[in-house]
């Protein structure tokens, strides 16, 4: 395939090159294997009001090589790669590389086993990421996607969508906004109270204290519905603050885990504690293909002043 076929439309699946709508849209182009996946996609995003300019399995895109840095993306590149190989990284790592040198915005879904490896090759572009996502949530990321577009491009978004969408920005807007006060501060004075052993104050607690509150709010799940009290960010906190404590580093795949939402959730919370500066991407110095997260010596400071504050005298669930 030639750089200039790059985005030329795929008429093998049917529909018209400019959305219903009417008007120019914005551009999609989509690589996925799946034919039925990616008749799917062109049905949603010509239904956004986008324009579908390529639908190609993914070897079109691997196959683009060297020549992915001189061609013309569209405004949204959307690549389904349920499993990947050397090719596939090496096109993902291009194609980040271009589109973070420009305005094109990329969703990538993946399965779980490969996360670890798309989510390393792909540090330049803050691509969406999506694990074995439903229709649903891929929608949700055409969504986010045109949430970012320029005003005039896209249709108006109801007010359920807005706030939908920027929901997730508050939350993690506020936990910042927290860590921001407690770095300045302003903080009540702590009562008084007896630090636990080995415990002194402005130091972070034993990792096994950290641990045992884990499994404490891990224990909620046998009892009670464990949606009813999802909370992803402080549990990714919890669990980088025990691994530092450990001196181990912590993959994205292990990070999700810890939060207790759905990975294609938890990726959206790493993301955010990023943005926020509360989270920290490290790449492995052995291994190029691998990324931890840790926390930002921002947060890290503002765990130890949590733990000082409520001076635990015994493990209790937090």
């Amino acid at each position: 395939m030639r750089a200039a076929d790059y985005l030329q439309p795929d008429f093998a699946y049917g529909g018209p090159e400019k959305s219903a709508s009417g008007g120019p849209g914005v551009a999609l182009s989509i690589y996925a294997n799946r034919a039925h996946l990616r008749a799917t996609l062109r049905e949603d995003a010509d239904a956004a009001g986008m324009r579908i300019v390529a639908a190609a399995p993914l070897a079109d895109l691997v196959t683009m090589g060297e020549g992915l840095a001189q061609a013309r993306l569209a405004d949204v590149v959307l690549v389904d790669c349920p499993q990947v190989d050397a090719g596939v990284l090496a096109a993902l790592a291009r194609l980040d590389l271009r589109a973070a040198g420009g305005a094109t915005r990329l969703i990538v879904s993946t399965g779980v086993e490969a996360l670890d490896d798309v989510f390393a090759c792909m540090d330049q572009s803050s691509p969406v990421l999506l694990v074995d996502p439903d229709r649903a949530e891929r929608v949700l990321a055409l969504g986010r996607v045109l949430a970012t577009m320029p005003s005039g491009r896209v249709r108006e978004l109801s007010d359920d969508d807005r706030l939908m969408l920027l929901r997730l920005t508050e939350q993690v807007g506020q936990i910042a906004g927290r860590i921001d006060r407690l770095d300045a501060g302003g903080i009540p004075a702590p009562l008084p109270a007896v630090p636990a052993a080995g415990f002194s104050p402005g130091q972070l607690p034993d990792a096994r204290l950290v641990r045992r509150i884990i499994r404490q709010r891990q224990l909620r799940a046998r009892f009670l519905d464990n949606d009813l009290f999802a909370d992803p960010a402080w549990d990714m906190l919890l669990d980088l603050t025990a691994s530092r404590l450990e001196g181990k580093r912590v993959s994205v795949t292990s990070l999700c885990i810890a939060s207790g939402v759905p990975p294609t959730t938890a990726l959206r919370w790493i993301g955010q504690m990023v943005d926020a500066g509360l989270f920290v991407r490290l790449s492995d110095g052995a291994d190029k293909r691998r990324a931890f997260i840790d926390l930002s010596e921002k947060a890290l400071q503002a765990m130890a002043r949590y733990f000082t504050e409520i001076a635990l005298t015994a493990p209790a669930p937090i």
